[in-house]
């Protein structure tokens, strides 16, 4: 038997076993027990849940806006297309 055949992105030999394997769990007992359970949190779960949300909101706070708008266009401000440029996408400063 060779080596296994390289699928690449897309690999439909790894899509099926995950699906089978999380079929499978989910129809288990222990999985029925974790769905169940689900949404369940201790007050102290809670209370990192909550601090971790108003963390991460800080840090979409801080963050500057025009930094974000210069990775969603397609063009760098000079005009010149980012596809196949080697070049740092972030303006000089």
């Amino acid at each position: 038997m060779g080596s296994p055949r390289n699928e690449g992105e897309g690999n439909k030999s790894a899509d099926r076993n995950y699906r089978k394997a999380t079929k499978e769990f989910v129809e288990s007992e222990r999985g029925q027990q974790e769905i169940a359970n689900a949404g369940n949190v201790s007050p102290s779960e809670e209370q990192d849940i909550r601090r971790a949300e108003e963390q991460a909101k800080q840090r979409a706070k801080d963050h500057d806006p025009a930094e974000m708008s210069n990775h969603s266009d397609a063009t760098t401000r000079e005009g010149t297309s980012r596809e196949g440029s080697s070049r740092n996408s972030r303006p000089a400063h």
